[in-house]
């Protein structure tokens, strides 16, 4: 084996054991960030509920709420959705809901669905949740959204430049 070869056989162990670790610990260290800036936003005046938690329950057994506004929910949402808006949000949407449906609120990191579910609450609503870091950690964790027609989509609405930089996961596309 040339002087070269064996040169070029180390660098690619190097990389191969190496670049993965560098890899999740940058994945891990802006996960522990987005972390920090979701509890930072929130009062957890609302319990919260994981994307994880939220992936394993049956749809029927909780209504599930958009509360970002129009233009974030065609680019995508989750499936079974409905939007509910935030600056014009009106419960009177819920009229028919019972007090006792269980109601998951989301928006991009969870401060304007946390808004939405106090009201909520006051209205008499009993089991009120906030998913915990919204619609930004179900990509993150890689779960479908859905566009406006239903249909599977790689895009997520970031809210703006600044915000959409918590949009981690690099197989989904930005828009804003």
């Amino acid at each position: 084996m040339g002087v070269n070869t064996a040169k070029y056989t180390l660098l690619i162990i190097l990389i191969c054991v190496f670049l993965p670790k560098t890899i999740a610990q940058k994945s891990t260290e802006a996960d522990k960030n987005f972390a920090e800036t979701v509890n930072n936003y929130l009062s957890f005046t609302v319990p919260v509920v994981s994307v994880d938690d939220l992936f394993r329950l049956p749809s029927s057994s909780y209504l599930l709420l958009d509360t970002r506004e129009k233009a974030e929910y065609q680019v995508s949402h989750i499936r079974g959705a409905i939007h509910a808006g935030y600056t014009h949000f009106d419960a009177s949407m819920l009229t028919s809901v019972p007090k006792d449906k269980k109601i998951i609120l989301y928006c991009s990191i969870g401060y304007r669905s946390e808004k939405i579910g106090e009201r909520l609450i006051k209205l008499g609503y009993r089991h009120v949740y906030n998913l915990y870091g919204s619609i930004f950690e179900w990509v993150n964790r890689g779960y479908e959204v859905v566009d406006a027609k239903g249909k599977p989509v790689k895009k997520i609405h970031g809210y703006d430049k600044s915000w959409s930089k918590w949009v981690l996961n690099p197989s989904f596309t930005k828009v804003y």
